[in-house]
């Protein structure tokens, strides 16, 4: 989730990334709740449900809920929607491109992790291929990304590495678009700390890489343009051309023998493979 800053502390103590193991391994199992519920017919409130059921079953509280005026545990965006996309009666329908943002807090450590999802529509193909492609370039440029923490020197290496990836995945149609107005962030004790941390290659070199970072690494793409503008629920980000969107994120620490992919219930060794990238657990 990208809502907005929080207090700086970008490094942490070993102790206290051990800590925030526990969350990110809530927040995981929550997304994991999720996802086979993402059928046709189905509530974006009824999805919502099922996150919150799942995070406060393992003794955490949803951090979502913390932020000020919103009320739900996770952000489920449908299709054109970015980000932020808030849970309500809408019916989820074949085809769908669903994206679901969650995240705990366990023991004063937070979480944060997102996927996307082409719901299966037989009687259009062509469109859930188109959508399947959106969804995985952005998941690759969010692994390429966390392969790039492990042997950066500085954090804006991150953003330069997702960009790259987007690129890298061209099409004859026309480029994919990066959100550049929605950022990842830091994260522990607050869910959104410093740094930022861009899709994109920026100037500035960003804060140095060492042990104690953690931060939450989360591409935002798009099939079309990438201006967007704020739903009248105040919360949902969609894009001005009505274009796809999809959003991959997941926390990650830096620590004294690698990086671990908080997140993700093998620290992320499945996804680090292909770019030869071994997560080492937090000792």
């Amino acid at each position: 989730m990208a809502f907005g800053a929080g207090k700086p502390g970008i490094y942490k103590s070993p102790d206290e990334l051990r800590l925030m193991v526990g969350a990110g391994v809530v927040t995981a199992q929550s997304l994991a709740a999720v996802r086979p519920a993402i059928v046709p017919g189905v509530t974006t409130l009824e999805l919502d449900a099922i996150a919150e059921a799942s995070i406060r079953s393992a003794g955490a509280v949803p951090n979502f809920a913390k932020e000020p005026g919103y009320l739900h545990s996770i952000c489920v965006s449908v299709n054109d929607e970015v980000v932020h996309g808030m849970p309500g009666a809408r019916v989820i329908q074949p085809g769908d491109l669903v994206s679901i943002d969650s995240g705990a807090e366990l023991q004063g450590w937070n979480g944060d992790a997102a996927f996307s999802l082409v719901v299966p529509d037989p009687e259009r193909p062509d469109l859930v291929a188109a959508r399947q492609q959106l969804a995985d370039v952005a998941e690759q440029s969010l692994w390429a990304g966390i392969a790039a923490l492990a042997s950066a020197s500085r954090v804006g290496e991150v953003g330069g590495a997702i960009e790259d990836s987007i690129e890298a995945a061209s099409r004859e149609s026309a480029p994919w678009g990066i959100i550049e107005d929605y950022a990842g962030h830091g994260i522990g004790r607050a869910m959104h700390e410093e740094p930022d941390v861009f899709n994109f290659r920026i100037r500035s070199a960003g804060p140095k890489v060492r042990p104690g970072l953690a931060i939450a690494i989360e591409p935002m793409v798009t099939a079309g343009e990438t201006d967007t503008h704020v739903l009248a629920d105040g919360w949902t980000v969609a894009t001005d051309d009505g274009s796809d969107a999809a959003h991959w994120e997941h926390s990650v620490a830096v620590h004294a023998n690698g990086i671990w992919v908080l997140t993700a219930v093998d620290g992320g060794a499945g996804g680090l493979a292909p770019f030869g990238v071994v997560p080492v657990p937090i000792a």
